[in-house]
């Protein structure tokens, strides 16, 4: 396909087009990904989460600037939230990455979640693989940001950071939010406000009290265990608190070294492989769950569908007894589909 080869090349035009066509899970961005699949592995995926107001466009934005002093390719997928009344997006995290603007080297790409749950879009894991396919050394991954249940990162990223800012809420929100526990790196942004000691404190209470020894990372509906390490010791990862002020860069150096010491830990323990295994299959298992629910949709006849709904909504079958019979009436239409093509 001509856009795969003009991305191997180094056309940011194209890639721009590539990135579209595999945002639409079109024919040409499918096939695209088939071509790019083996040459990718390379890059180091880092998700940036956390809730709104912390700071994580301002954090990824002089992230990729110290990169880029240190003359690495850098890729930034940024995730927006759609409105479930219009659809669209503001999209306006490169407001906040306009220290980037005009360096060949570095790539954004925003994207509206279109209503997908868990702070990435649906196609999020292809964008990132057409970045890691193209080049880039480092891919850094922006979730929308939406509160405590936000932790699909965990699926896609080599290393999560879970940002954190003093002022948001009692210290109490910092130690029940579930979103901590898949931080390999805790951030504490806007460490220049007042109460940075306590948000300190209080994240400092999560991980000596309540920081699990094996985590397991739900995926919608599938639990992939085992992938996050998280026990502090000997050859475990103890997970560090950086401090940072976005605003002037004060702590970019030292989150940057946090980060390569969590690369440099991946490696040696071999759970680099484990988290690209566990990454790979919770996008299979994405890519086939929506499969077969269009396949679902494709064989039932709508009329049937609709006629299942209204006895539904008239309380004549519980959900679970329309989605069973649903299902038996789809299998039964594409078995006597493939019967007539006999």
């Amino acid at each position: 396909m001509m856009l795969a080869a003009s991305v191997l090349e180094g056309d940011r035009l194209a890639l721009a087009r590539l990135l579209t066509h595999v945002e639409n899970n079109t024919g040409d961005g499918q096939t695209a990904l088939r071509i790019l699949f083996p040459r990718t592995g390379k890059a180091h995926l880092i998700g940036v989460t956390g809730a709104p107001g912390t700071g994580k466009s301002s954090l990824i934005n002089r992230l990729a600037v110290h990169y880029r002093g240190k003359n690495k390719r850098v890729a930034i997928a940024a995730v927006d939230a759609s409105s479930p009344f219009t659809g669209g997006a503001v999209l306006g995290d490169r407001v906040r990455m306009k220290d980037l603007s005009g360096d060949s080297s570095v790539f954004i790409r925003s994207m509206a979640s279109r209503g997908a749950l868990g702070g990435l879009a649906r196609n999020t894991a292809g964008i990132v693989q057409v970045f890691d396919a193209a080049g880039y050394e480092i891919v850094l991954i922006e979730t929308v940001g939406a509160g405590q249940g936000e932790v699909d990162i965990a699926c896609l990223a080599h290393t999560t950071l879970v940002v954190e800012a003093p002022g948001l809420g009692d210290d109490i929100q910092a130690i029940k939010a579930g979103i901590l526990e898949i931080a390999d790196i805790l951030v504490v942004n806007k460490a220049d406000r007042p109460g940075v000691e306590n948000t300190e404190k209080a994240l400092r209470s999560v991980l000596e009290l309540a920081h699990p020894t094996q985590r397991v990372v739900k995926h919608h509906w599938q639990a992939l265990q085992a992938v996050l390490p998280a026990e502090a010791g000997t050859d475990g990862w103890s997970v560090p608190i950086q401090r940072t002020v976005s605003t002037n860069g004060h702590g970019i150096p030292e989150l940057a070294e946090q980060i390569e010491n969590h690369l440099e830990y991946l490696r040696a323990s071999g759970h680099w492989l484990r988290r690209e295994e566990a990454r790979l299959a919770s996008e299979v298992d994405a890519i086939l769950q929506q499969t077969l629910m269009l396949q679902f949709h494709a064989a039932l006849p709508e009329e049937r569908y609709n006629e299942v709904m209204r006895q539904v909504f008239e309380k004549k079958l519980s959900p679970g007894e329309a989605a069973s019979n649903l299902v038996e009436d789809a299998w039964h239409t594409e078995h006597r589909e493939e019967q007539r093509a006999k």
